[in-house]
């Protein structure tokens, strides 16, 4: 091995390491034993612990405030999508695109609603939303044409884009292969699923997604890399995946890198020429 080449890879990690360690840093543990007497005048040690300074199992609410109370949705009926937390807050649910706008600035979205779900028109482009958001917790549903048409990339294809960026494929790929990182709910050439869940052509299929966003220096270095969480169908086919870089198409064979983005964007889905149907998009903003 040519050290002289590797070491400066070396000392990047450390210092990425060094980076993480402070700007993430791990909870201070903390832990010790005392002497209590039991009723009976027995004496016992009793270990403690605190992390980040509360003490493990403590009980009082001002000191270990408990977890906001969250309502879930409604389960899922035959033909209604589950309801969104009472916490999320809801991008479509089937009534109008008053959240949404089109990628080209100033122009308003092409896309329609049909029969409660929203889809692309004839060169529509991608819809995005006006807010935008960092890390969080995102709920698609989705169906590809009934009509199942053409193969490999050209039967169903869209996307789902994190922060405008970062995309997980969306494709029929019930009985119809194609390369495996870009194959439904693929982390678009970077990462293929853990498994092939897809319904068939025309039902419903869900994506929950938790998605932390990458963090830049000043000079546009990766600091820490995106990850990905990804729910498919209610199946785990992403556990925790870092994001080596971008997801954007530039050849058959070469897939985007990281470049340097604020800490927001926002939710885009794709107009690839399918009329892919979507509906129930809710989000919960994740620090981090």
């Amino acid at each position: 091995m040519n050290w002289r080449i590797a070491l400066p890879a070396i000392t990047f990690l450390a210092a990425l390491s060094a980076y993480a360690s402070d700007r993430f840093p791990a909870p201070a543990v903390k832990e010790w034993v005392e002497v209590e007497t039991k009723p009976n005048g027995e004496k016992e040690e009793v270990k403690f612990m605190t992390i980040d300074g509360i003490m493990v199992h403590e009980t009082d609410p001002a000191l270990q405030p408990p977890p906001p109370v969250v309502t879930p949705g409604n389960p899922a009926g035959k033909k209604q999508p589950a309801g969104a937390p009472s916490d999320a807050i809801v991008l479509f649910d089937g009534g109008d695109l008053s959240q949404w706008t089109s990628k080209d600035a100033g122009q308003e979205t092409k896309w329609v609603v049909k029969n409660g779900a929203m889809m692309p028109t004839d060169d529509s482009g991608p819809i995005r939303t006006k807010a935008e958001f960092g890390s969080c917790q995102l709920h698609v549903e989705f169906a590809t044409p009934a009509e199942a048409k053409g193969i490999s990339q050209g039967r169903g294809n869209s996307g789902v884009f994190l922060m405008g960026q970062y995309e997980i494929q969306v494709l029929d790929n019930y009985e119809n292969t194609t390369y495996p990182d870009g194959q439904c709910g693929a982390l678009y050439g970077r990462h293929k699923p853990l498994a092939n869940v897809c319904r068939k052509p025309g039902e419903w299929q869900s994506y929950d997604i938790v998605f932390h966003r990458p963090h830049f220096d000043e000079n546009g270095e990766v600091l820490k890399r995106a990850t990905f969480t990804v729910f498919h169908n209610g199946v785990l086919i992403h556990d925790h995946v870092e994001l080596t870089g971008g997801t954007g198409w530039e050849g058959p064979h070469a897939i985007s890198h990281y470049v340097a983005h604020g800490g927001t964007g926002p939710i885009e889905l794709q107009d690839h020429g399918n009329p892919v149907l979507f509906r129930n998009v809710w989000i919960r903003p994740l620090a981090g």
